[in-house]
C-alpha cells in the first residue's frame, strides 16, 4: 500500500504567513510520524514537497509555477522507486537544501 501526502512549502516564516509555516512544518512531521508508523505493515508513505502548481488558485500570481501534470508525474515515478520523498519543483528544491545552510533560510 502506498500512501501520498502533500504538502506545499514556501519559504516564509514571518509576518502574515507565520501561521501558514506552521502548518507546513506539522503535516511535515506528521508525514514523518505515518512513514515510521506505517512502515512495519509495509505501507509506504511519500512526501510530495511542491511550491506554486498553475491551477485556478494561483491564476492571478505573478509567481513560477510547476504545472499539474509534472507534478503528478514527479509524484509517480517517486512511488515506483519507493522514495519517501519527492520536491517536485525548483524553489522547493532551494528551500529544502536552505535548511542546512549557515545562517538558514527559515531564520
Amino acid at each position: 500500500m502506498s500512501l501520498m501526502y502533500v504538502e506545499s512549502r514556501q519559504g516564509h516564516n514571518s509576518g502574515a504567513l507565520t501561521a501558514y509555516a506552521v502548518s507546513k512544518a506539522a503535516a511535515w512531521s506528521l508525514t514523518n510520524g505515518l512513514r515510521n508508523e506505517l512502515r512495519q505493515q509495509g505501507t509506504q508513505v511519500l512526501g510530495l514537497h511542491v511550491g506554486f502548481v498553475d491551477t485556478d488558485l494561483t491564476r492571478g500570481l505573478d509567481v513560477v509555477k510547476v504545472s499539474p501534470q509534472s507534478v503528478v508525474a514527479t509524484a509517480l515515478d517517486a512511488l515506483e522507486a519507493g522514495a519517501s520523498e519527492v520536491l517536485a519543483d525548483e524553489r522547493t528544491q532551494t528551500i529544502k537544501r536552505g535548511l542546512t545552510t549557515e545562517p538558514a533560510v527559515y531564520l
